[in-house]
């Protein structure tokens, strides 16, 4: 009988060998759990800063899913980034009430100030709950209000050194 769809040879082996037994080891300690497959995204994330492409069929073999199952739930979440992560990463809020105080001006001088840099990502969240002190934002995953152009440039003048 012809095969239909992909070819049946395995896929060539991941380029780096630690780290695929790395996820492994996480992906086959995890398995057990119910909808294991969130909690072991979450702790490749956590144990290796990212997602890389040759983690998808490791782990998609542990729990016997499809190389599509896994990375559809992978790019689907941001969560479960793709690439390393930047040094520094910066989020502002841009929803209504920030922008009431201010955001879009602050936004707009942080893309000003690091567009094309790969050491800090600058990305934009949809409230943080923190409304009345907008516009606020996080910096390395910590929460700050009143921010203004100036007041970034403050917060992270020691990244740039």
């Amino acid at each position: 009988m012809p095969q239909r769809g992909p070819s049946a040879a395995p896929a060539p082996g991941p380029a780096d060998r630690a780290r695929a037994a790395s996820v492994r080891g996480i992906a086959e300690e995890l398995a057990r759990m119910r909808g294991p497959l969130l909690p072991i995204l979450h702790a490749v994330v956590a144990a290796h800063g990212y997602v890389h492409d040759d983690d998808i069929p490791v782990i998609a073999e542990v729990l016997n899913l499809s190389r599509a199952d896994v990375l559809g739930v992978v790019s689907f979440y941001h969560d479960f980034r793709r690439t390393p992560p930047a040094a520094h990463r910066v989020a502002l809020c841009r929803a209504e009430a920030c922008q009431a105080r201010g955001a879009d001006a602050t936004y707009a001088a942080a893309t000003d100030r690091w567009a094309g840099s790969t050491e800090i990502e600058l990305g934009e969240v949809f409230c943080l709950g923190n409304c009345a002190l907008g516009p606020a934002g996080t910096l390395d995953g910590a929460l700050h209000a009143r921010l203004t152009p100036e007041r970034l440039d403050t917060l992270t003048a020691e990244w740039d050194r």
